[in-house]
């Protein structure tokens, strides 16, 4: 039975004073792009399970930091070192992640973008005026370095707070050990296995964080656990309901 091991990555958190206009060179884009009046989707009902943990908010007064739900969640994929049918797998394991928390990805394309620690979560002469995609990058252990030893992938988000406001995760990033997956590819539950992965990576993006019980799918050392259990649903559809900020 194969081990896969998993780190949740902080990438960083920044703090606006206000809602900053939109000028040259700013390191923001303008505020409220794609903002609905309303929550796109709902999660659904859950067993009520409390076998999960979520990420904390620098915020003592805010319990956990969550996505808009409000506005959907755009990601790419860099196809560099990209296993056989990983693209499937990587749109399937999006879908679970939205199914469980109501929150609606966008898929926009493949991407020539190389992961890294100090990603910059605007890039309009990439991405264009809004806040970067969620990056889903298959690398290596010499590209990035978390990946060396047995851990499969890491996972995390970047939050932005304006003042008055709740910390709100814009963009996030996972990255994938291609060499290590390729050999997981190999074993009889292999692309539901690399599909875990991904799908535990993606729940660190929008927010949970690691658990002790093996039976979830976010316990750090996965056995064999190939879905969310009942308690990674239940955190999942928290992270649902965070607030709406459209002056972000």
């Amino acid at each position: 039975m194969v081990s896969l091991y998993f780190t949740p990555t902080l990438f960083d958190r920044f703090v606006l004073s206000a809602a900053l206009p939109h000028l040259p060179g700013s390191e923001v884009p303008p505020p409220g792009f794609e903002a609905a009046s309303a929550p796109l989707g709902v999660p659904p009902a859950t067993t009520g399970s409390t076998a999960y943990v979520l990420q904390e908010s620098p915020d003592a007064g805010q319990p956990f930091i969550a996505y808009d739900p409000c506005r959907p969640l755009h990601y790419v994929v860099r196809q560099d070192f990209a296993l056989p049918g990983s693209e499937q797998l990587i749109h399937e394991s999006v879908a679970a992640v939205s199914a469980a928390t109501g929150l609606q990805f966008v898929y926009d394309g493949p991407t020539d973008e190389a992961p890294s620690e100090n990603r910059e979560t605007y890039q309009p002469d990439r991405y264009g005026k809004k806040w970067a995609p969620i990056l889903i990058a298959w690398s290596t252990p010499e590209e990035t370095p978390e990946l060396a030893g047995k851990v499969a992938g890491t996972g995390g988000s970047s939050s932005i707070q304006i003042q008055g406001e709740p910390f709100v995760y814009v963009t996030g990033q996972v990255h994938l050990d291609a060499p290590g997956l390729a050999e997981t590819l190999t074993y009889p539950d292999g692309p539901a296995l690399v599909r875990a992965v991904i799908m535990h990576e993606l729940a660190h993006v929008v927010g949970l964080d690691h658990v002790d019980d093996p039976t979830q799918l976010m316990y750090a050392e996965n056995s064999g656990q190939l879905d969310f259990g009942a308690g990674d649903r239940a955190g999942l559809a928290l992270l649902g309901t965070g607030e709406c900020v459209p002056r972000l």
